[in-house]
């Protein structure tokens, strides 16, 4: 992997990141294009520390809010939505603790695998949006994350390791489908990513992970890891901005064309 391959997946990354269109599905799409091989996944997990850490920035305050809440070590709306994220944690922790391996084998599965994931996003969306039209209102729109929905976004989040698979579009969808508010649930969607990722960089970092012996050099960490925070501090506040005044059926028709092209260039 050369510097400007870094910095073009890196770019990738951030802006494919918070859009429901799977930006690890983007990043095997970019290196079939461009031929870049890579044997772990040091690159993925730097770029993924990048975008989180975008996160972070643009959600400061909130995240502060609910720091203070915890730290008054009493039962109120800031522990109650602490808890929901360390809920909607357990099934990715589940997933990372006893099939990391399965995990690293479909990032090498190639664009069949990518297509149809992108289809079943495609139709996730769809799903949501259609279900949510139905049920449209104030209340709707205002519905703060409970319980059922924090386990079932998880659920979420854990299945859209498979690439191709939004983990945005799949939790926002899912949320949406237990009738969550847009805003509400994009927020939590965004929060409840950080502390996995975060743990993956940080056991990658202990574990040797960025050693010399990684497929991507220490520059092309560096890279990937700048380009990926920039572009996804961008694309973090575009897409709350679309969530507020856009539909998903754009993104949804996007993921269907890119799944379709996946799998006929697969066959050919």
């Amino acid at each position: 992997m050369s510097w400007f391959e870094a910095i073009i997946l890196g770019l990738i990354q951030g802006l494919t990141e918070f859009l429901p269109v799977s930006s690890s599905g983007h990043l095997i799409i970019a290196k079939e294009l461009f031929g870049i091989e890579t044997h772990d996944l040091s690159f993925e997990v730097v770029v993924h520390a990048a975008t989180v850490l975008s996160t972070i920035i643009v959600f400061r305050k909130y995240i502060w809010e609910l720091l203070r809440g915890l730290f008054k070590f009493e039962y109120n709306e800031q522990t109650r939505y602490i808890l929901l994220i360390l809920v909607s944690m357990i099934p990715i922790m589940i997933v990372g603790f006893f099939f990391k391996n399965y995990v690293e084998e479909l990032f090498g599965s190639g664009l069949l695998v990518v297509g149809l994931a992108l289809m079943a996003t495609s139709f996730l969306l769809i799903l949501s949006e259609s279900l949510r039209s139905r049920n449209d209102g104030e209340a709707q729109q205002s519905k703060p994350v409970g319980w059922k929905a924090a386990i079932w976004m998880g659920i979420a989040q854990a299945v859209a390791v498979i690439p191709g698979l939004s983990r945005s579009g799949s939790t926002i969808a899912t949320g949406l489908i237990c009738g969550v508010g847009k805003e509400q649930v994009t927020r939590f969607s965004f929060l409840m990513v950080l502390i996995p990722v975060l743990g993956e960089a940080f056991l990658e970092l202990v574990g040797g992970g960025f050693s010399a012996s990684s497929s991507a050099g220490e520059l092309q960490l560096l890279l990937g890891f700048i380009s990926a925070f920039f572009s996804g501090l961008f694309a973090c506040k575009v897409m709350i901005a679309i969530v507020r005044k856009e539909r998903l059926k754009w993104f949804a028709l996007y993921c269907a064309l890119a799944g379709t092209a996946c799998v006929i260039t697969n066959i050919l």
